[in-house]
């Protein structure tokens, strides 16, 4: 099953941005809220639900105040209550803990504010999948008894979670085999790499197996050791270029002919 941490931050009700500051507010929607004073002194309110479950069953709603940066209090939903990291924050704790009515809707925001975020966030993004696109290449040529190494890469796949792995006539490599981790492209996708290292033998079959929640069957890719890829795109070219040739050497010939059969020879 898929999962991964998520943070979804909310923006806070109009009753709480008034709780701790009367200084002029700016406020962004789902993200940060900043208490800004005359002088540069920030106050600031986080609103997040933590989760990992795709059910959604460990969600967590956390409500934390810092000032400057500093974290004075944060409420857990989890927990039932608030705890102070400051002398002030023990303060603002104690009289939070002591507000039944706060105390309850802290743990209702689970249900009331970040199951619904989560919902709308999962379907628009988290729930979406590409297929990886896959290429199997030699990156070291077998020589004699030297061993060959084949790497098999998966681009711009989404979710992050990946399997890849080796078979070798139809069963599972388990050694000499390294892959990297899922690394991101900065565009919401991923990819990885991983390299078998073996000795080639005759009329094997080596395949590069990847999983991935975008397919529901493993993608299986076999390896063809007749010619390296740039051995046969140096083959097409040259077959291209000898049809070429050939259908201009036709050309000239039928041209020569023609322009042979309408002359008349005068003998000396």
């Amino acid at each position: 099953m898929y999962s991964e941490r998520v943070h979804i931050r909310v923006e806070p009700e109009p009753d709480q941005i008034t709780r701790f500051s009367r200084t002029r507010v700016q406020c962004e929607a789902l993200t940060l809220c900043f208490y800004v004073s005359a002088d540069g002194y920030y106050e600031e309110w986080m609103y997040e639900c933590v989760y990992s479950a795709s059910d959604y069953s460990d969600m967590v709603y956390l409500e934390s105040y810092s000032f400057n940066k500093v974290v004075h209090v944060q409420c857990n939903s989890t927990v039932g209550k608030c705890v102070g990291y400051t002398d002030q924050g023990v303060k603002y704790a104690e009289n939070f803990n002591k507000n039944q009515a706060f105390m309850q809707q802290l743990k209702a925001r689970v249900d009331t504010v970040c199951r619904p975020n989560a919902q709308n966030s999962d379907s628009a993004v988290r729930d979406k999948s590409v297929q990886p696109k896959i290429t199997l290449k030699s990156v070291k040529q077998a020589g004699g008894s030297q061993t060959s190494i084949l790497m098999c890469s998966a681009y711009d796949f989404y979710p992050k979670k990946i399997k890849v792995s080796w078979l070798r006539d139809g069963k599972e490599v388990t050694s000499d085999v390294t892959s990297t981790m899922e690394m991101a492209d900065g565009d919401w996708y991923y990819q990885i790499h991983s390299e078998l290292e073996y000795t080639p033998k005759s009329g094997e079959k080596i395949s590069c197996v990847v999983e991935h929640a975008s397919s529901t069957k493993p993608i299986i890719t076999d390896w063809d050791p007749s010619l390296p890829e740039s051995e046969r795109n140096k083959i097409a070219i040259g077959a291209s270029g000898l049809v070429l040739g050939i259908i201009i050497a036709a050309a000239g010939l039928i041209y020569y002919k023609k322009k042979s059969s309408g002359r008349i020879l005068v003998p000396n």
